[in-house]
């Protein structure tokens, strides 16, 4: 639910990168995207660290390769051929002036190579870069697994550490930022949170540790991420090393603890949460162009009122996001296409 308001801030950002659509910066709107993105995504793929730890109690190694693949190459495959395009079009159309059809640019999207941003019309991966950045750590990781097994012979492992040592785990995150870094997103400290969440988090009693520690952990991480965001937008200055040891901080203890309010607070059931897991893989494939495309027709209207001109785009895009989703959950070539179970009528026994 947060990808909506976290892209929609994009097109205001206060570091000169541009967007699929973009306005006057704005540090308000700015300071959002600052104060999520640490921990944001890392948390996303610690949490796939521990959900392969419980995939791996039901599957073989064959098995969970071949449903990852199933589950996130099929639908980059289509969001790249099919949906991305789009995407390099409205940005080539909002930012460079481009005057000719949607289906003209389709050649542009395949033979203009830059920085794969897509922002100039060029190729691009656009959001699925999440969904191929998680198949190779995936299948990075399970290689790891795969070795630690041979000599441990467990498949499985539930890390019981002391949680002053769990805190220390944030002292590599700073030197992994630039390593293997594609974009400002780096597979090595994707790797990193991945495999704690596999090696550590996945067991009960770290998870209870976390939920023990949760407004200690809270704390640190919420006064490191107004830190991070001082220094970044509201400082006018540079600050360098420090600046990377606040995002570090700002990612480790936001993680540990959003796990242990989580565990104490955010174990929801019933039909709202059933419901938005079904949807959420539709949901993160269709939410990029819903946000651009109201962002767009809402520019002039708004135009120089940022605060509306961010705010109002969102509604709409969220109903025409879950209207498009509903759309595809009920064609089943697409629902698998996008990486998603198709929609089904469950009928009342007699």
């Amino acid at each position: 639910m947060l990808l909506i308001p976290y892209h929609a801030a994009q097109a205001f950002n206060t570091w000169g990168e541009l967007n699929y659509i973009t306005f006057s910066p704005n540090r308000p709107i700015s300071s959002l995207i600052v104060f999520l993105s640490p921990y944001y995504m890392p948390l996303m793929f610690l949490l796939a660290g521990m959900s392969t730890n419980y995939a791996l109690k039901k599957r073989t190694y064959r098995q969970f390769v071949l449903e990852r693949i199933k589950r996130l190459l099929v639908p980059f495959v289509f969001g790249t051929i099919f949906l991305c395009p789009l995407l390099a079009y409205l940005g080539d159309k909002n930012n460079y002036g481009y005057t000719g059809s949607f289906l003209a640019h389709y050649r542009i999207f395949f033979t203009k190579w830059t920085d794969l941003a897509g922002f100039d019309g060029g190729f691009n991966v656009g959001q699925y870069w999440f969904l191929y950045y998680l198949l190779v750590i995936s299948l990075a990781g399970i290689g790891i697994v795969a070795l630690v097994s041979l000599v441990t012979k467990k498949k499985t492992f539930e890390g019981n550490i002391p949680f002053p040592v769990l805190c220390l785990f944030v002292i590599p995150l700073p030197f992994l930022y630039d390593i293997l870094s594609v974009g400002g997103k780096s597979f090595a400290e994707y790797l990193y949170v991945f495999l704690i969440g596999y090696f550590v988090l996945a067991g009960d009693e770290m998870i209870e540790k976390c939920a023990k520690y949760r407004y200690l952990t809270l704390t640190i991480g919420l006064i490191a991420c107004c830190a991070n965001v001082y220094m970044f937008i509201w400082s006018g200055e540079k600050f360098g090393i420090a600046n990377t040891i606040a995002k570090a901080f700002a990612e480790w203890f936001m993680i540990l603890s959003l796990i242990g309010v989580g565990k104490k607070s955010l174990v929801l059931t019933g039909k709202v949460t059933a419901y938005l897991s079904k949807r959420s893989i539709l949901f993160f494939s269709l939410h990029f162009i819903g946000i651009v495309l109201f962002q767009m027709w809402f520019a002039k209207l708004f135009e120089g009122n940022p605060l509306l001109l961010y705010a109002v785009p969102i509604l709409p895009a969220y109903v025409a996001t879950f209207l498009c989703s509903e759309i595809a959950a009920r064609i089943p070539l697409l629902s698998f296409l996008m990486g998603s179970k198709a929609y089904t009528v469950k009928r009342k026994e007699k």
